[in-house]
């Protein structure tokens, strides 16, 4: 399949474009529902859903989110609370908490458009430099470079098989020379369908990478533990004292809680009144 694209493709280059672009063609994930809009908006709850969850679990979840809040100005004027909510079974409620600022700062700072450049959109709330390049190639198809942790497998699996501790930036100048101009969306989309592939037949080649960091035992984690008290507040539906966080969550160490409960109320994610807990209004 021939491509545009700025650079003159090495013949093994070019080989693992075909098998990339055969792989797509037989076996990518076609019906994915964020793949079948390229409304910024769209891209942007797929993106920040996806980001260490995985795509089964998120499919329901978007599709319900969008749903409920259809438009950025209808995400931008909910409550918190009720973003929150839906928002449980993905993991990482901060998420919720950036995308919900996220479409504010769209509404009010840009007028409810969506920058079209990448500058811009980093300026957004939980917006770092890999969102802001999905978005330019998801959203608008532009010949951005780009990597994640598919992105990477494919790469390493490749061109870097037999060698440990690879930098992205040597990964990062094949995937600009690889990268067709005009077809920015589909690449990157098959890119991450053959990575996902890869992970299950090869296993987990991001090890190799120097960027790679183990991922923290969940058990008695943070991450449990805050977890655990949005569960906990979404269930109840009222204002909680640390004493009914520690009858609820009896598995659970109390100054953990106390510890993350603070951790959340500075994160704007529960707010704190007359010493009891409860959602944002």
């Amino acid at each position: 399949m021939m491509e545009g694209r700025r650079f003159s493709m090495t013949e093994a280059e070019a080989h693992f474009a075909s098998v990339v672009w055969k792989y797509y063609a037989e076996k990518g994930r076609h019906d994915l529902p964020w793949r079948k809009s390229h409304h910024p908006y769209h891209v942007l709850v797929s993106e920040m859903m996806l980001q260490q969850t995985q795509v089964e679990r998120v499919i329901p979840k978007y599709q319900t989110f969008l749903k409920t809040f259809p438009t950025v100005k209808a995400l931008a004027e909910a409550p918190l609370a009720d973003v929150l909510t839906l928002w449980q079974g993905l993991g990482y409620n901060r998420r919720a908490g950036y995308l919900h600022k996220a479409a504010q700062a769209i509404v009010s700072d840009h007028k409810g458009r969506f920058p079209k450049d990448r500058a811009a959109l980093l300026s957004l709330p939980g917006v770092g430099s890999y969102t802001a390049s999905a978005l330019m190639a998801f959203a608008y198809n532009a010949p951005v470079v780009l990597i994640e942790t598919n992105v990477r497998t494919v790469f390493i699996y490749h061109f870097f098989n037999n060698r440990s501790g690879i930098k992205d930036a040597s990964i990062l100048k094949l995937v600009e020379r690889t990268l067709p101009s005009q077809r920015s969306r589909d690449w990157y989309a098959a890119l991450m369908d053959y990575g996902t592939y890869l992970k299950r037949t090869v296993g987990n080649l991001n090890a190799k990478s120097s960027s790679y960091k183990k991922q923290t035992r969940f058990v008695g984690s943070a991450r449990q533990v805050r977890g655990a008290i949005m569960r906990t507040l979404v269930k109840d539906k009222r204002a909680l004292s640390l004493l009914d966080f520690e009858k609820r969550l009896t598995d659970l160490d109390i100054t953990k809680i106390r510890a993350q409960l603070q951790s959340l109320v500075k994160e704007s994610l529960v707010v704190c009144t007359r010493d009891r807990y409860h959602l944002p209004h």
